[in-house]
């Protein structure tokens, strides 16, 4: 086989399989390769893709041209949009998904991309010459070179299982950790640390008793990640919820001097937002009880993921204490839950292109980089790829801004303020959650992605086609104003108040207690406008609403964005000695000199750099 590549992608996890597709299809001989062919697009934890913020992340990365959203939907056992009592800036789709065929579409997708080559062997060194990548070299020996390697190792770098007080190498249950990797980028000049992460027991669904649990529906009209003509579920399977009591606490506490994370053999830092069930009830002591998902594994089979009993407990514990709580009382136990600790990087060694900044041609994307979730991961290996391709076609970096992208802010929080627990995203990080939101990824990214050769022109077209009908459609809503008494019985009916004279469909649609779907069928316009649209019609009648209702909203985010754009324009060399400007502040001195922002943006958003500070660079710059 071939021996030399544009790209090079270490691991074929969620991050790797989104930076290989993305090289290949820019055009780039790329080699992917794993540890274990059976294991591509493994979801290692729960079989759930999407949620609060991650939902958001998916789109993104279909709008982008990436494969995420075509294999959540494809594999999709649930589907429900999260938060829908909330503003649309807050909704977020969320799959379940099928995790064995999850991983078989991943690979049969990545198979059918062309230029994309695999290997399946352990990579034990980065090769390095001239001060830049030159390639790997693997476990056989065998030596690929390229001068642009993207690491994506999740938590297979010197990974270490723990379950009680066993203890025992491995990147996941059954599978052998890395080792190499880390010390040989420590005797490079990186900077490495530990963090850790767990997850839950696999249950038998035949052993447990659903009449005694909750049941979660997914909703009536499914709708779905990817902007392209991927399958609608026709049918879906239930989750089911149950809770924790009193004495499942008592029990799991008759472990606690036996749990690895008490006991400190567990140095790596856990995620917060993501707790083991001992760390709950431990932290909420005050609380006597805690919910869980029982969440079906796929289609065709009968195990269940307990979602929110994250655990490192003996096996026997934790097998007496899933007995105490309701519907689990006959429960048979698949494998216990585990913890798990690995090496990571910190992201301040990144620039935005999450290429390093020490060592060119090396890239770093998904948890190793500090992130947790399926999501993260990906659209840094997105990312990564991308950026990768364009240094083989020696272009502009690909950046997103913190007003374009949830990839974008995730991104800049990392290789800004970097993390020492494992990032995850929410919509509070995003200042501009109201222009980032779910319904317009592909408005806001598509055409990016086209102008670098990675999204297709039958979505740019597609694109073209929603943008074109909400100018139109929203015309129509600000000029169309029947008169006050054909609005008596609609305003009626939405309970609001009364109107005097003739007042436009927009001024209506802008009140809370207006909906598009009636104004739809109350005045034929509005269909007209929308029938030779077909099926993207919905989703044209859906952004001309959100414009409607939070046009205020929409206007002071776009301006606050411009006003910080401003900032991002303005660069700053790498080399850049801040150590001279005494009036800087010491800490500002000493956080610039260490994370070497790019732009006099990203160094206004690093803790400890004040206002005042990007005054003195600004003089500074200017002279």
């Amino acid at each position: 086989m071939e021996r030399k590549y544009d790209v090079i992608v270490v691991g074929a996890g969620h991050a790797g399989n989104e930076a290989a597709a993305a090289a290949a299809n820019m055009g780039c001989s790329t080699l992917l390769i794993t540890m274990d062919m059976t294991k591509i697009g493994q979801m290692s934890c729960n079989p759930a893709m999407g949620g609060i913020a991650k939902g958001q992340i998916v789109r993104e990365i279909d709008a982008l041209g990436g494969y995420s959203g075509i294999v959540s939907d494809r594999t999709a056992i649930q589907f429900r949009m999260l938060n829908r009592s909330k503003g649309p800036a807050m909704w977020s789709p969320r799959t379940q998904n099928d995790r064995m065929r999850f991983s078989e579409t991943w690979r049969y997708l990545l198979e059918q991309t062309p230029k994309i080559d695999f290997w399946q062997d352990m990579v034990v060194e980065i090769l390095v010459g001239g001060g830049k990548v030159q390639g790997v070299r693997t476990g056989l020996g065998i030596c690929f070179t390229g001068n642009n390697v993207i690491i994506t190792s999740g938590t297979f770098l010197n990974g270490v299982i723990h379950i009680g007080e066993k203890q025992f190498g491995g990147g996941r249950i059954g599978e052998k950790r890395a080792e190499g990797l880390t010390e040989q980028l420590v005797s490079l000049g990186f900077t490495a640390g530990r963090m850790k992460t767990g997850t839950p027991p696999r249950i038998d669904g035949r052993s447990l008793d659903y009449t005694r649990m909750e049941e979660q529906q997914g909703d009536a009209v499914p709708g779905k990640f990817s902007y392209l003509d991927t399958p609608r579920l026709e049918k879906q399977r239930s989750c089911w919820i149950t809770y924790t009591n009193p004495l499942v606490h008592e029990m799991l506490a008759t472990g606690f001097e036996q749990s690895p994370m008490f006991a400190g053999r567990i140095q790596g830092v856990g995620p917060r937002y993501c707790p083991s069930i001992e760390d709950k009830i431990t932290r909420f002591a005050d609380r006597d009880r805690h919910q869980l998902f029982a969440e079906p594994e796929g289609w065709d089979t009968v195990e269940v993921y307990v979602n929110g009993f994250s655990t490192s407990l003996p096996e026997d514990v934790q097998q007496k204490a899933l007995e105490l709580i309701p519907g689990f009382e006959k429960a048979r136990m698949f494998r216990p839950g585990y913890a798990i600790e690995y090496d990571f990087f910190p992201p301040d060694q990144l620039k935005h292109t999450l290429e390093t900044k020490d060592l060119p041609g090396l890239f770093m994307a998904g948890q190793i980089n500090g992130t947790t979730g399926y999501e993260e991961a990906a659209c840094q290996g997105l990312v990564a790829g991308i950026n990768a391709a364009l240094r083989v076609r020696d272009e502009a970096p690909f950046v997103l801004g913190r007003d374009e992208a949830y990839i974008g802010v995730l991104i800049d929080d990392l290789i800004s303020k970097g993390t020492d627990e494992p990032y995850r995203m929410f919509t509070s990080r995003a200042e501009f959650r109201t222009l980032l939101r779910q319904d317009n990824a592909d408005l806001r990214l598509t055409p990016r992605a086209h102008a670098i050769g990675l999204a297709s022109e039958e979505r740019l077209r597609r694109v073209g086609s929603k943008r074109e009908g909400t100018v139109a459609l929203e015309k129509l809503l600000a000029s169309h104003k029947p008169d006050a008494e054909t609005w008596a019985p609609l305003l009626s009916h939405f309970g609001t108040d009364p109107v005097s004279q003739r007042t436009a469909l927009a001024a209506i649609l802008a009140r809370p207690q207006s909906d598009m779907a009636t104004l739809r069928s109350a005045f034929p316009e509005v269909e007209a406008v929308l029938r030779p649209y077909g099926p993207l019609g919905d989703e044209i009648a859906e952004q001309a609403e959100i414009s409607a209702k939070y046009a205020g909203y929409l206007a002071k985010e776009r301006e606050m964005a411009s006003k910080m754009s401003r900032l991002d324009h303005i660069p700053l060399p790498l080399d850049y000695d801040y150590q001279r400007l005494q009036s800087l502040s010491t800490e500002a001195r000493n956080k610039l000199s260490h994370i070497r922002p790019e732009t006099l943006g990203q160094a206004s958003r690093i803790s400890g750099v004040n206002p005042t500070d990007i005054a003195v660079l600004l003089v500074s710059l200017g002279r």
